[in-house]
């Protein structure tokens, strides 16, 4: 990103730094056409698809569940529409963010630009990690993960969901879409284009998959998993920007970056290797959202674990890197000290010189003044 400087004067309307400096609100108006359109009967059916979640199955009322009516989702061609509309609203929260916090707080500490882009993407992404933690989090409690973690094999194929999963799943995907319109509009650098686009492909591929294989519980956990290391991450790089001493935040983050890694691994292992593997149903049936198949589990269990090695690959690149520069910060340092001592000792030595032919050569030296009273 690079740092967006306003001037005072107007650019042509539709150019390329009239959309740059008002994409939040172009985008805003394009998502009140929608809501709008709830408004009117005409267009209230069209509207509607993009707005609120479509499939919808109501459960009714039984003596299990007593006076409770039980509403549930799946997934569809439909949610095209909602993951773009939401998609739109990312962009405006992005916007929001971006110059109500992070603008302000960049004024103050007046960073260079490499800190500058970097500072606006930690603080962006540990806002939405830290959000979807706690969301993902409550939805593993509610749906009772925490006292039976078999949930994540137990009766598949659940093509059913709840409110709050399906709105996740929409949201990240829409959060995730929202990021390739945002290079262009934060001025990504060409060179930094390419990472950002596997970045996202990666996060794209992993949570459509588990949306569409109807794994929607070992996405969500997985997702959990590592958004908390992720935010642990840019939180400690927003502190090291502010105070460069700080590096404890970089130790535990490395630390929980290997502990995430394997247990990512286990729990993938387990349930797709182990419980999904001796599940009676085994048969794929796309009516009935049935993909527990031998290929289907090894390509999903391949590609979690390419996933995993190609970021571990990256992780043992960087701390190399890192430990590269630090010692080779070192040995600058130690000869900077080295210089500095030897400095300060030569010139108390020549300052001894210089006393010592004052008081040999001086005239008012006490022989001199014995040898001229004789």
């Amino acid at each position: 990103m690079a740092i967006r400087k306003k001037s005072t004067k107007n650019p042509p309307v539709l150019s390329h730094e009239f959309i740059l400096q008002n994409h939040a609100d172009i985008v805003s108006c394009v998502a009140m056409v929608f809501l709008v359109g709830l408004m009117f009967e005409i267009t209230t059916k069209a509207a509607v698809i993009f707005v609120t979640l479509q499939y919808n199955v109501t459960i009714p009322a039984t003596e299990d569940h007593a006076t409770e009516t039980l509403s549930f989702y799946y997934y569809g061609i439909k949610d095209l529409a909602t993951v773009f509309f939401y998609m739109l609203v990312a962009i405006i929260i992005h916007a929001i963010i971006q110059e109500y916090v992070l603008d302000k707080i960049n004024r103050r500490m007046h960073f260079s630009k490499t800190k500058h882009s970097k500072f606006n993407e930690s603080g962006q992404l540990s806002a939405f990690y830290l959000f979807s933690c706690i969301w993902g989090t409550s939805i593993l409690v509610s749906e009772n993960f925490i006292s039976d973690p078999s949930i994540l094999w137990k009766s598949y194929p659940l093509t059913l969901m709840t409110f709050q999963m399906k709105f996740f799943y929409i949201s990240q995907l829409a959060y995730w879409f929202h990021a390739f319109p945002e290079l262009y509009f934060q001025k990504t650098k060409k060179e930094d284009i390419p990472r950002q686009l596997v970045y996202i492909g990666l996060y794209l591929f992993h949570i459509g998959g588990a949306y569409l294989l109807n794994l929607n519980h070992l996405g969500l956990v997985l997702l959990v998993l590592h958004y908390f290391v992720e935010f642990l991450f840019h939180i400690s790089r927003l502190f090291y920007f502010s105070d460069e001493k700080y590096q404890k935040g970089f130790s535990l983050w490395a630390v929980l970056f290997v502990l995430g890694r394997l247990l990512t691994l286990i729990l993938s292992v387990l349930t797709v290797g182990f419980g999904l593997a001796r599940a009676e149903n085994q048969k794929l049936d796309f009516s009935t959202g049935n993909f527990n198949v031998l290929p289907v589990r090894i390509a999903v269990l391949a590609s979690i674990c390419i996933t995993q090695a190609f970021m571990m690959w990256k992780f043992i690149n960087f701390q190399l890197r890192r430990w590269r520069e630090h010692s080779s910060s070192q040995p600058q340092i130690v000869k900077k000290k080295s210089t500095v001592t030897k400095g300060r000792s030569s010139r108390k030595e020549k300052e001894n010189g210089v006393n010592g032919t004052v008081t040999s050569n001086g005239a008012d030296s006490p022989r001199n003044r014995k040898e001229k009273s004789s």
